[in-house]
């Protein structure tokens, strides 16, 4: 009884998919070089990305009676995508990256590129904001928001992961011969 529950546990495991980093090498391998093609593959995030976006205004005037008045306002909003969201392909980028859909939205979409240098066979596609003086920035939605980054990894090693499953099919027919009389 014990070796049928193992055997039907060994069996449910190896029949589900195991999540590998997407590549140029799985690419290639599955054809994967039309948005029809993209868009029918679920793709995940290997780690945590925050984005932050801090709206300021200042504000100098005077009233009637001669007082002046500065103020300043602002407004902030973080967008987190925890580890293992799933998104969805949307299309090209202007360079060639991979613009990937996390939510519905003008424009909410973030680009993944395989990186520069070595053979392109097996490079990774990891989250690729644009890096300037002040930091990482990406534009999502309407607004840019700059890409803040966790204590314990750093948003532009995060990749794209799909799920892979291999499936063996073999059809095997067996006959015993009974042999001949004369």
């Amino acid at each position: 009884m014990k070796f049928l529950i193992f055997f039907g546990l060994a069996f449910f495991l190896l029949s589900c998919g195991v999540k590998v980093p997407y590549t140029t090498q799985i690419r290639d391998e599955f054809g994967l070089d039309t948005d029809d093609k993209m868009g029918k593959v679920q793709f995940f995030i290997s780690g945590i990305v925050f984005l932050d976006e801090e709206k300021r205004s200042d504000n100098q005037n005077t009233t009637q009676n001669g007082t002046l008045i500065s103020s300043s306002s602002s407004s902030k909003e973080s967008v987190i995508i925890p580890v293992n969201t799933r998104c969805v392909f949307d299309g090209f980028g202007p360079k060639g990256e991979l613009m990937v859909r996390f939510e519905t939205g003008d424009k909410k979409v973030i680009p993944f590129n395989v990186r520069e240098g070595g053979s392109a066979t097996g490079k990774r596609y990891y989250f690729s904001p644009e890096v300037t003086n002040s930091g990482s920035f990406v534009n999502y939605g309407s607004s840019k928001y700059k890409v803040r980054t966790n204590v314990t990894s750093d948003p532009r090693n995060v990749h794209l992961l799909v799920v892979k499953k291999r499936l063996d099919r073999s059809k095997r027919k067996e006959r015993v011969v009974k042999g001949m009389k004369v």
